[in-house]
């Protein structure tokens, strides 16, 4: 078992519920509206509002990586506890592919639509569920 002062916890929390909780974590990489961001037991406290990219979690006991799609929202760090409160989030074994491919079509499909519509706010809706949609696939390609 790792040393209690070089681990975190980690958890990844959504409205639909609790999606991912570790608390034997050497490193955690997010990406923030800003960039890249590794956080490692000990780090400063921090808040950030996160893009729409993969989670990495690399577990302290093993060589494991875990990879999360994560969709927006933000994350805070403080006292080795790291929690993710994300618009929506999906670990990547039970990321359905084909059905990410669907929603990337129907979300060019929408934005196509909008922007013949000069709709910017359905146009900036559609942005949003293509971005996810492209998150997902490229988490669930790994």
């Amino acid at each position: 078992m790792a040393d209690e002062q070089s681990v975190l916890t980690v958890s990844i929390v959504t409205p639909d519920g609790n999606v991912y909780d570790n608390e034997q974590v050497r490193m955690l990489v997010v990406k923030t509206q800003l960039g890249e961001l590794g956080i490692m037991a000990n780090h400063v406290p921090v808040i950030a509002s996160l893009a729409f990219d993969e989670a990495r979690i690399q577990s302290a006991n093993s060589d494991q990586k875990d990879e999360i799609a994560v969709n927006g929202g933000f994350i805070e760090f403080s006292d080795n506890v790291a929690t993710i409160v994300a618009d929506s989030a999906e670990k990547q074994d039970e990321i359905d592919v084909d059905r990410a491919q669907n929603a990337k079509k129907r979300a060019e499909a929408r934005i196509k639509k909008a922007q013949e519509a000069h709709d910017k706010d359905e146009l900036a809706r559609a942005e949003v569920a293509l971005r996810r949609a492209i998150n997902r696939i490229n988490v669930a390609g790994k």
